[in-house]
């Protein structure tokens, strides 16, 4: 055959044709496309290369050459390519359609191949019978935790909830069933459960006067600090507002909850819980600048959860990722237990022997997913607790730590009192009877043993019990004795963790139990030791006290739905993150990270929901969208509280009576011209003088102060709230001393409207003039109305799409777009001059920069609102947000005082006006 194909390349190939004449030339001129020949491939100018043929051949290196080729050729014809069956090689008169299904149908010198393929496609998709294997189940979660940490009840929400990826956790944000009314009864007179376990816990160990020099520097003197008399004793829970070592107030980190060991006789050394929203994590990190112990960032390794450190089986490479059913001598796979980046009992711990403003030797733990942490909402929480739960009994000796702590008779007493304090829970009426912050170590039987048939909603039974002992608990609290549990401790949490019961044991016990649904025996190991941390709901305000109270447990990690379980079956509602918000809406307190404009976590998430806002809104279409530039708003995905707190201090520097008046008599067209043209130099010059950042005011002093002034009224602005210490009288002098030290500050203040309406996301809080407040005498008042503005960016953005149809495809050059504004502006002189580009504008929004914010519209802007809704508790609709304070101290100094604290809000997406009743609740 090779002899048969060199004899046709001698033959027919040009290549074998000799030309006449002598040997070889190298200086051959170079032949035109005119010209006849040879050419040996394709040349751009026509021509041959420039080295000219050999005139003769070597017959070995000849015959090398034609038999590669011949070998290239029959393996292109053999080789089956990879996206196609085996059968395609066949001739098309041999293919059938069943030799896809059936090989025994092909050739048997194809069966081999064919054999070889199906079965390979067989390993790639197994059956459901074989995914949902224990082991190869497990094997996939853990896989899909490597980016997003799961919560132990992470498999029990994803079935009920729809799920968010938020600060590195994979977090359920609402139930796919509708039960927004029932969750807000649940929390006003039954209970809600909530996981919180993606809180991040760090524990601080030291000596007790070290550790308080230390972190006083967070806090501020004035306010609570972590040297609380109440919460230093370890009887209750504190919550302060840290700062930046020393910066007071202009760099807030965030609130942070604390838990303090209760004291050992004879000890100094103290233990501390620091709970924080995961946002803080890294924030915290500034301890370094007051205590020198750094959290450090997990490395990409450690972030892979990794639970043994037993080597992985190898895998093939055409293998799937999942444990096969032949290979049985791996590893088994496990359960994450903790947030998966470290070994179940190695705890991340950092020691520090530096010497800082602090001088001592601490040591710092990371206990994130180590402590889970549940919260039940509600009066009835108690109950709900109470009926799912009972205090451990004494046991025979054995070797684990239950067994070995019943025989200190002393323990056995301690834990006897906190029993009969948990039985005292079950003769009070309601969660918010308690004292707040309340603390309550105890240790319980395993739920999963007294474990309900079928769910049974727990109901207030007020049994009798001793009243004297009641009454104490509900005005002195718990003991500080009985705040002592045995979860402070980490060999105790360890051996709870390695000594659980399985569910596979537990069901074998109840096949073995002769009436079906009694108890199921205690074993020794059935014991779990628990914290019980009392919530005080809502504190501020002179309504609807303590409403939102409840109780935290918090349990060893491990144990999470073997509580879980229990407590649903319990006829508790479940809550994601947004109840969480709800809640904070109803109680009038700030949520964390949304109402914290000044914290760093704050601003990130401001960011955040400004760019998923513009997206949403440039998905619709433009006929479509909302024109916020007609309805005069400058921000709707957005709150520029800097610029409005720059504003707000200008105008009180050189006179706000002055503008105010000016501002009041503007027309709609002098606003849409005079005002937006004052984006000029003097706001840009205010601007970059004031290097000053705002502040949130926190002090209560000031704040009570402020409140008394607005005159405080009841949730829908009907009557006036007593106050036992009356405020001074607001004149100017008043006035002036409040602001020496309150200029850049804004407040957090509760809006409650008048009339019908419901309040939206970034809502622009005004002042109402005179004849505003005249027409809220009528009956039947809504508000006034503001004047459509005018688009000017319209004709702009037209222009722009009629110059990309008739240009051409290629982007217009800078000068190109610098002319064409220069053309614009100069065609309309109502145009205000800003540096975007045509390219830059967004139809119905304000490029940047923005002009006045606090003199757009025809009422001067005050604030805006960061929660808004129509409240079930209120009846009415509430809005919740921040004013600037010298704006707000202009407004009461020119109001009536029966009018005092009076305020028009208005949505974004409207131009109606609606009087509303500001408030700020101390």
């Amino acid at each position: 055959m090779l002899y048969t194909v060199l004899s046709l390349y001698l033959f027919t190939d040009e290549t074998t044709i000799l030309p006449k004449g002598g040997g070889p030339s190298t200086n051959r001129p170079k032949r035109s496309h005119h010209q006849p020949g040879w050419v040996r491939g394709h040349q751009k100018d026509g021509g041959d290369y420039s080295k000219e043929m050999p005139k003769y051949i070597t017959a070995g290196g000849f015959a090398r050459a034609r038999a590669a080729e011949v070998k290239a050729m029959l393996k292109a014809v053999t080789k089956r390519p990879a996206s196609c069956h085996v059968f395609e090689t066949l001739p098309k008169h041999m293919r059938r359609r069943a030799m896809s299904h059936n090989t025994k149908r092909l050739p048997r010198r194809l069966r081999l191949m064919a054999m070889k393929l199906k079965k390979k496609e067989q390993t790639r998709s197994k059956s459901r019978k074989a995914r949902r294997r224990h082991g190869n189940l497990l094997l996939e979660f853990n896989r899909r935790q490597r980016k997003n940490i799961w919560l132990e009840t992470h498999i029990w929400h994803a079935k009920r909830f729809h799920m968010v990826k938020k600060w590195g956790y994979c977090l359920g944000d609402r139930p796919t069933y509708k039960c927004y009314r029932p969750c807000y009864r649940a929390m006003s007179s039954h209970c809600l459960l909530q996981d919180l376990s993606y809180y991040c816990c760090i524990e601080l160990q030291g000596e007790e006067d070290r550790l308080l020099t230390g972190l006083s520097q967070w806090c501020v003197f004035s306010g609570p600090t972590f040297a609380a008399a109440l919460c230093l004793s370890g009887r209750r829970q504190g919550s302060v507002v840290v700062y930046r070592a020393g910066q007071y107030p202009s760099q807030p980190l965030g609130p942070v909850t604390f838990l303090w060991r209760p004291r050992t006789q004879g000890s100094t050394h103290r233990q501390l819980w620091i709970w924080a929203h995961p946002t803080l994590k890294q924030v915290l990190s500034s301890i370094n600048a007051v205590v020198p112990v750094v959290v450090p960032e997990p490395s990409p390794a450690e972030v892979t959860p990794t639970v043994d450190s037993e080597p992985k089986p190898k895998t093939t490479p055409g293998a799937k990722r999942k444990r096969s059913s032949k290979d049985q001598s791996g590893p088994p796979a496990k359960k994450i237990l903790g947030d998966g980046t470290r070994s179940p009992t190695t705890p991340v711990t950092w020691k520090s022997n530096v010497t800082c403003l602090i001088c001592c030797l601490m040591c710092c733990s990371d206990l994130t997913m180590e402590i889970i942490r549940y919260r039940l909402i509600g009066p009835q929480s108690h109950t709900v607790i109470t009926e799912a739960f009972e205090a451990a009994t004494s046991c025979d000796p054995s070797s684990l730590w239950w067994p070995e702590h019943c025989k200190d008779e002393n323990k056995m007493h301690l834990h006897q009192q906190q029993a009969d304090v948990f039985h005292l829970l079950k003769g009070i009426f309601s969660t918010a009877e308690l004292p707040p912050g309340t603390i309550l170590g105890l240790t319980v039987d395993d739920p999963r043993l007294t474990l309900p048939t079928k769910k049974v909603k727990a109901l207030p039974c007020v049994k009798q019990v001793d009243e004297e002992k009641r009454r104490e608990l509900v005005l002195s609290g718990v003991s500080e004795h009985c705040c002592q549990s045995f979860l402070w401790d980490r060999s105790v949490r360890d051996n709870v963790i390695d000594n659980k019961i399985s569910e596979q044991e537990l069901n074998r016990m109840r096949s073995e139990v002769l009436v079906p649904g009694s108890r199921l025996p205690v074993p020794p190991q059935g014991r779990v030791p628990v914290l019980l941390v009392h919530q005080p709901g809502k504190q501020v305000g002179h309504e609807m006290s303590s409403w939102g109270a409840g109780w935290d447990l918090l349990l060893p990690k491990g144990w999470g739905m073997a509580f879980w379980v229990p407590l649903v079956y319990r006829g508790v509602r479940i809550g994601g993150l947004n109840m969480s918000l709800k809640h904070s809406q109803n109680k009038s307190a700030p949520h964390f990270p949304h109402d914290y404009p000044d914290c760093p976590a704050g601003v990130h998430f401001q960011e955040e929901q400004e760019a998923e806002l513009l997206d949403k809104f440039k998905r619709r279409p433009p006929a479509k969208r909302t024109n916020y530039i007609k309805h005069g708003c400058l921000a709707p995905f957005c709150c520029p509280w800097q610029q409005l707190a720059e504003e707000w201090e200008h105008i009180t520097r050189e006179g706000g009576e002055e503008r105010e008046g000016a501002g009041r008599s503007r027309t709609t067209t002098e606003a849409d011209t005079v005002m937006e043209g004052e984006v000029a130099t003097p706001r840009q010059d205010v601007t970059m003088t004031m290097a000053q950042r705002f502040t949130v005011l926190r002090n209560r002093k000031s704040l009570r102060l402020l409140s008394g002034w607005c005159k405080p009224t009841t949730s829908k602005g009907q009557r006036a709230c007593r106050l036992r210490p009356p405020p001074p009288s607001l004149d100017l002098s008043a006035v002036k001393s409040f602001l020496t030290s309150h200029r850049m500050t804004l407040v957090w203040v509760r809006l409650s409207l008048l009339s019908g309406g419901k309040p939206e996301l970034h809502g622009i809080v005004c002042v109402p003039t005179s004849e505003d407040l005249k027409q809220l005498k009528a009956p039947g008042a809504v508000g006034p109305q503001e004047p459509p503005h005018k688009d000017h960016f319209k004709s702009r953005i037209k222009r722009k799409k009629s110059s990309k149809k008739a240009a051409a495809p290629s982007l217009p050059s800078d000068k190109t777009v610098e002319k064409e504004t220069e053309l614009s502006s100069a065609s309309d002189p109502n145009i205000p001059i800003t540096s975007s580009s045509p390219l830059d504008l967004v139809l119905g929004l304000w490029p940047d920069p923005l002009p006045s914010v606090a003199s757009h519209c025809s009422r001067l802007t005050l604030g805006w609102v960061t929660q808004g809704d129509f409240s079930l508790s209120a009846g009415c609709g509430e809005a919740l947000g921040f004013v600037s304070v010298p704006g707000l101290l202009n407004t009461l100094q020119n109001q009536p005082m029966e009018h005092r604290g009076t305020v028009l809000l208005r949505n974004p997406t409207s131009l109606q006006y609606r009087f509303a009743k500001i408030n700020i609740e101390v």
